[in-house]
């Protein structure tokens, strides 16, 4: 064996190297669990947006209109089947009064309202993204995601993926019964008894000029 070919042997080892270093870090990556990705925006204010609703479409939303007490963030799309997969939790969340609103992410105005009908209504009101600006300024990977922003307009919580009652019961529940939440005026659900869901609904929903429509909100 020459010197050169000695000499030249590494060369021919850097594809393999590359292509072991590749597969190791696909393979973990495989491993994670991408619903605990963090969030840079986590501990921050939310990121401001005015987008016109899905079912008032002369009527817009930007998250400070929320300020004042807790509620979720949910980013959706007719066309997502994981979007099913969480939408009964949804929906008992909303029975239990938690305030949600609606992000709903690069869809068919049409078939967002038509799934909606079909599916049930979790939503205080829906704001159209069409084009994901929105949903690129919250950091989001993908649909489903969802945010818990609280009283004060900072998230405090975000999960990337369907939700679970897990998550539900272990993760966003707890932070919602904050009880520095419980300050003055600002009554969280389950903290403060005496703190009415409903009239907070109803509150933000006398903001929109057309009332008349607010119930198909």
């Amino acid at each position: 064996m020459t010197e050169r070919s000695i000499l030249a042997r590494p060369k021919f080892l850097i594809p393999l190297v590359v292509f072991l270093f590749v597969a190791g870090f696909f393979a973990l990556g495989l491993r994670l669990d991408s619903t605990l990705v963090p969030s840079p925006l986590v501990g921050k204010s939310a990121p401001s947006f005015q987008l016109p609703l899905l079912h008032l479409e002369s009527e817009s939303l930007q998250p400070e209109q929320m300020n004042g007490a807790p509620w979720l963030l949910n980013v959706w799309a007719s066309w997502c089947v994981a979007c099913r997969d969480e939408h009964q939790l949804l929906l008992d969340l909303a029975d239990q009064g938690v305030v949600i609103i609606g992000l709903n992410y690069k869809d068919d105005p049409g078939q967002a309202r038509r799934w909606l009908r079909e599916l049930g209504n979790p939503y205080l009101v829906t704001a159209v993204d069409n084009e994901g600006s929105a949903a690129i300024d919250w950091g989001v990977y993908g649909v489903p995601e969802t945010f818990l922003i609280d009283p004060s307009g900072v998230i405090r919580f975000k999960h990337i993926g369907p939700l679970s009652a897990e998550v539900i019961a272990e993760k966003i529940l707890p932070l919602i019964r904050e009880p520095t939440w419980c300050q003055g005026l600002l009554r969280s659900w389950h903290c403060c008894s005496h703190f009415n869901w409903a009239q907070r609904k109803s509150s933000f929903l006398l903001t929109l000029p057309s009332r008349s429509n607010a119930t198909v909100l």
